[in-house]
């Protein structure tokens, strides 16, 4: 499914309604039905219920008076409130206010202090509220009385319904100002947009349901270049498995990482690798640790580095043996636990630039290149990297709070301009292609926040390099079903390991989702 910028959201209705003959009318009735499901479902039932309907001047809240008029159909007691200006009021939103006075149904505009009063009543004693008030076409700062609505709303705590994205949230960058609509659920007209995904607007969004209200369905893939990573795109990530494969077909991955009080993180990288079925597994570490994950890890071969103090690599003879071992793998990872010394990030730097196999680079592999992300485009071949928000600023220079609003945008630049495939982590993971192209995950949870979490997905990515061109992205969707498999199970206990040992459940779903779509 692709997720759209509310520009294009624009230019979709458009085109339908200009170039299919699709009356602007029947989208909105599309809408307003597929809203009134919603609150059915939500509510168990709508007859005898009251219902506040909050509708604003533009279609958004021709929307919601198009679901006032199902729900009253449907023996619901609604009660209609209108924000903004008269004069700026659409067509088809007036259209709709016609249909439902010639029903006896009462509007009442928000402009007087009793207007006010009657809302605050009505909110008291609804059992939902319709939130209709702001579209997608909003962004910055909320007016004083939307503002004032909103807030009067979230207060009440009653069960929210948000038409396309609560009022208060940007639909391209998941931005808040002072307050957003917190709904129960959010009805994404067409196609779902950034803003649902991306704290801190993905945090108001509530339950998300996409409808795509009947626009033509070409419409709703041409020239966006963000998609959401589901099970329906999943589904093309992992080939079947030859017959006649064995463990130098399967992969044979080199991971570089591992420090003094680190050794965890190289740990979980490598068996994270094992785990999405690579058919060997170097881990190269400094010399001194080299006993320690002989012990730990049974199935991973290992290879002494040598130290330039204890637990660090660095250095000639290190960096050649790294170079030594990577023409015998099909991909290498750097990073995991490695450590900042100067020397190691010397190290990094060597072998980054003169290495000619697949390439991943994490946490302190991506270190030596902040500020210096032009140094990336020296690659022999496109690196893929794995940063956090805070990573991911210090390569780019940007503040992470003026990364985080311009998130998409930023990781598109950044992987056109470095020539590299970005895999950026946060709330949700977002993919960066060289090609302009954008992938949104929304697999995950909030108790993967624990440490060796990005160790898991970056072994993983390198465990998949042999077996499928869209590794990033597929270890993304493996790392975050599994990520949700070991939640079901630990909740916030969760830790990394968990994560890693669910991995091979995360692609027996997959299989078993390809099965079922055979």
């Amino acid at each position: 499914m692709k997720v759209a910028l509310a520009k294009q959201m624009h230019e979709i209705d458009k085109s339908a309604v200009e170039e299919f003959g699709l009356p602007e009318l029947s989208l909105m009735e599309s809408a307003g039905h597929r809203v009134f499901e919603a609150v059915k479902n939500i509510l168990g039932g709508v007859s005898k219920k009251s219902i506040c309907i909050l509708a604003g001047s533009g279609n958004n809240g021709g929307d919601a008076l198009a679901a006032a008029r199902y729900l009253s159909n449907a023996g619901a007691r609604v009660k209609i409130f209108l924000l903004g200006n008269k004069d700026h009021r659409t067509a088809s939103l007036n259209v709709q206010m016609r249909i439902l006075r010639g029903m006896g149904v009462e509007l009442q505009q928000l402009e007087s202090d009793r207007a006010w009063e009657r809302l605050q009543v009505t909110l008291r004693f609804s059992d939902a509220v319709v939130d209709g008030i702001l579209g997608t076409g909003f962004s910055g700062q909320l007016r004083p009385a939307a503002l004032r609505l909103i807030r009067l709303v979230n207060a009440a705590k009653k069960i929210t319904v948000s038409i396309d994205i609560p009022s208060g949230v940007d639909a391209d960058t998941g931005a808040v100002g002072e307050a957003a609509m917190d709904a129960d659920c959010t009805v994404a007209l067409g196609l779902p947009k950034i803003g649902h995904y991306i704290c801190p607007g993905a945090s108001y969004v509530g339950k998300l349901l996409v409808d795509n209200i009947g626009l033509p369905a070409d419409l709703l893939s041409d020239e966006i270049h963000q998609t959401l990573v589901d099970d329906e795109l999943a589904l093309t990530f992992l080939p079947a498995r030859p017959k006649d494969s064995h463990k130098g077909t399967c992969g044979k991955i080199l991971i570089v990482a591992g420090s003094r009080g680190m050794t965890g993180a190289a740990s979980l990288a490598a068996m994270s690798a094992m785990k999405v079925g690579a058919g060997l597994v170097t881990l190269a570490v400094p010399e001194s640790l080299n006993p320690i994950y002989e012990m730990k890890l049974t199935e991973v071969i290992t290879a002494p580095l040598d130290e330039v103090k204890q637990g660090i690599i660095g250095g000639d003879k290190a960096s050649e043996k790294i170079l030594d071992l990577a023409e015998k793998a099909d991909a290498i990872l750097i990073g995991c636990g490695l450590g900042r010394e100067r020397e190691t990030q010397a190290l990094v730097r060597k072998i980054v630039a003169e290495v000619d196999k697949p390439l991943i680079l994490d946490a302190d592999a991506i270190y030596p290149f902040n500020g210096k992300a032009d140094d990336l485009k020296a690659c022999k071949q496109i690196p893929i990297l794995t940063p956090h928000l805070g990573e991911l600023s210090a390569l780019l220079d940007i503040p992470v709070e003026k990364l985080r609003p311009a998130l998409v945008s930023e990781v598109r630049r950044a992987a056109q301009e470095y020539r590299a495939v970005i895999v950026a982590k946060c709330e949700v993971t977002i993919v960066g292609y060289p090609n302009g192209e954008i992938f949104i995950s929304p697999l995950g949870n909030s108790a993967m926040a624990s440490g060796g979490c990005g160790d898991v997905l970056a072994g993983a990515i390198a465990g998949l390099m042999k077996q499928t061109p869209f590794a990033p992205l597929t270890g993304v969707w493996l790392q975050g079903t599994a990520g949700n498999f070991a939640a079901d199970e630990k909740s916030e206990g969760l830790i990394a390991s968990d994560v890693m040992e669910k991995l091979p459940a995360a692609i027996k779903k997959l299989r078993a989702i390809g099965y079922q779509n055979s």
